[in-house]
């Protein structure tokens, strides 16, 4: 499905001046995590793993890309991705089939919701599809395997315990769940929702929680250095990162997850950038150098300094 090039129905420019402080995110430590595969052209083994055993993607075919063509040799070939755009464009016409009430592992919660949108009508769920679209393809650039939830070819959904059904069973080594938020005017800036600790029927994130972790803290620095944003100014201390019990997306996820807010919708000058196609192609680009430095193992996510509404310009 090509991207969404089309205008959005208000464009406004905002500058992006990225102050120099954030140089210290870089995430490119030399050497690699892990012990290196045999294979010549396979990634190192994911790192950050929590004590779980290795991922089998890295023997799933890797072959085609999702526009059916092989997909190039590259650091990630042998890595599966699967990417989730958050709602669906149809869901507004399935309010009662989405408010049907599914299993979160801790407890029952709606199978999904219609998102929010700009005031200018510009919807969350066409926007996730649009930067999904770009980060999979700057996946696939990499080798990567990569595979969507939905590619709004259904009528509605996927529930939540379906879309980490989904990344479950691909045995993916990393899931992105791309959204935007809908909160108060002023409050702004993007942040990266990681699974809380939850032990309870369905639900065990106990393995996933340390990896989701890294996986989330490198996304959060790449995303603020490439797209020039500042953390939330109204969500995870001004840290880029949330920690979160009740998603069912995540609680019920058994491979290493997040979901990256990318900005407040209903804020104007955020919904300024959402709606810019040149910073979607930045917003997915920072996604995507993210997830590659975590399944690459460069570096390490810890003892990275917070990111701070300070080292913006």
């Amino acid at each position: 499905m090509p991207y969404d090039d089309s205008p959005p129905p208000t464009r406004r420019a905002r500058p992006l001046a990225v102050a120099a402080a954030l140089a210290a995110v870089s995430l490119t430590a030399a050497g690699c995590g892990g012990q290196q595969s045999d294979r010549p052209d396979a990634a190192p083994p994911r790192p950050g793993a929590d004590g779980a055993s290795p991922s089998a993607s890295s023997s799933a075919s890797a072959s085609a890309s999702a526009s059916g063509k092989p997909l190039p040799k590259g650091p990630l070939t042998g890595r599966t991705v699967v990417i989730d755009p958050g709602h669906n464009p149809g869901n507004r016409d399935h309010t009662r089939e989405i408010n049907e009430q599914v299993d979160m592992g801790t407890g029952r919660k709606e199978c999904d919701t219609t998102g929010t949108s700009t005031n200018d009508g510009y919807t969350e769920a066409r926007f996730t599809l649009d930067v999904s679209h770009r980060l999979r393809a700057l996946l696939e650039a990499e080798g990567a395997r990569v595979r969507l939830t939905h590619d709004a070819d259904r009528p509605f959904g996927p529930c939540v315990d379906e879309r980490a059904r989904i990344g479950n069973e691909a045995k993916a080594d990393a899931v992105v769940s791309v959204h935007a938020d809908g909160s108060a005017v002023g409050n702004r800036g993007f942040h990266v929702i990681l699974p809380a600790r939850v032990k309870g029927g369905g639900a065990d994130t106990t393995p996933i929680v340390k990896s989701s972790a890294d996986l989330g803290a490198r996304i959060a620095g790449h995303f603020a250095r490439t797209t020039g944003s500042a953390p939330s100014n109204y969500v995870g201390g001004k840290t880029g990162l949330d920690t979160r019990d009740d998603l069912g997306g995540l609680n019920l996820s058994t491979v290493p997850k997040v979901f990256v807010e990318c900005g407040n919708m209903r804020d104007p000058e955020d919904a300024a950038l959402l709606t810019s196609e040149s910073w979607r192609q930045k917003a997915a680009q920072g996604m995507a150098d993210g997830v590659s430095s975590y399944l690459k193992g460069w570096g390490t996510a810890r003892g990275l300094p917070h990111l701070s509404a300070r080292d913006y310009g």
